[in-house]
């Protein structure tokens, strides 16, 4: 495979433990600034702006999820990380999953929040397919107006979503739905993840199921869920200092507390 990184534009605050946040589809790094904000007295949070989306470069190619991996090694190398505790959102939990494949010696921990380790089904694939068509053809305008009802209930937090949306470019979003639809199968090897894992999700997901995210965490050696009675599919907006607790858990995990 032939993957040229793009240089990731991306937001840091705090010390500590080195932790990336990495934002889904179809936003960018500033759905997890109040969620950095809890956690810069014990971590330097990183927060990257994927390939396409928010101030970083585009390309012209399907966003695969082991190219939007690439794309975070190359950071990581960038800021000279040795380990790192990797946490995505949604699609960047895609990626997330392609990277603990690839390259496992650079993850010290690992955050799956409101995702998934299945691929697409066939319905579900040409769903995506049909979506990133009628992308195309209607502009950024179709997936801002249609998609922030289905990710949360909160009219405060859509509207946000909204004009998050907004600033994506077309083809970023193109280029990403077409990387979704044709991601592979994580499940293969979750039991190989030998870091410790934890599984973050809203019980009124409408995206992603509740019962994924109890069979992911199940799935993972070293893996626990924390469910979010009052979260979707965006946490860190909807409960960010549920979401906070539940990292500074992790980040124990990895690095001892106290």
């Amino acid at each position: 495979m032939n993957i040229k990184p793009v240089d990731l534009a991306y937001e840091e605050i705090g010390q500590g433990t080195p932790v990336l946040l990495v934002h889904g589809f179809p936003v960018d790094h500033t759905i997890w600034l109040q969620v950095a904000e809890g956690l810069k007295d014990e971590a330097r949070v990183i927060m990257p702006d994927l390939r396409g989306f928010g101030d970083s470069p585009d390309s012209n190619e399907v966003f695969t999820m082991r190219l939007l991996a690439e794309d975070l090694l190359a950071l990581i190398d960038r800021l000279k990380l040795e380990k790192v505790v990797l946490v995505g959102h949604s699609m960047a939990g895609y990626a997330v999953l392609a990277f603990a494949h690839a390259y496992p010696n650079r993850l010290a921990g690992l955050g799956l929040v409101a995702t998934q380790a299945d691929a697409d089904t066939p319905e579900r694939r040409q769903a995506r397919l049909v979506t990133a068509r009628e992308t195309k053809r209607r502009g950024v305008r179709y997936i801002a107006d249609g998609m922030p009802s289905k990710l949360t209930q909160n009219v405060d937090i859509q509207q946000q979503l909204h004009e998050n949306i907004m600033k994506c470019r077309t083809t970023s979003l193109v280029n990403a739905l077409k990387g979704m639809a044709d991601r592979s199968d994580a499940n293969p090897w979750l039991a190989a993840i030998a870091v410790p894992t934890v599984v973050i999700a809203g019980r009124n997901d409408q995206t992603i199921p509740l019962q994924r995210s109890v069979t992911l965490a199940q799935m993972l050696s070293k893996g626990w869920l924390v469910e979010i009675p009052e979260a979707g599919h965006m946490p860190m907006l909807e409960t960010p200092q549920e979401v906070v607790s539940a990292l500074r858990q992790l980040i124990c995990h990895v690095a001892g507390c106290g």
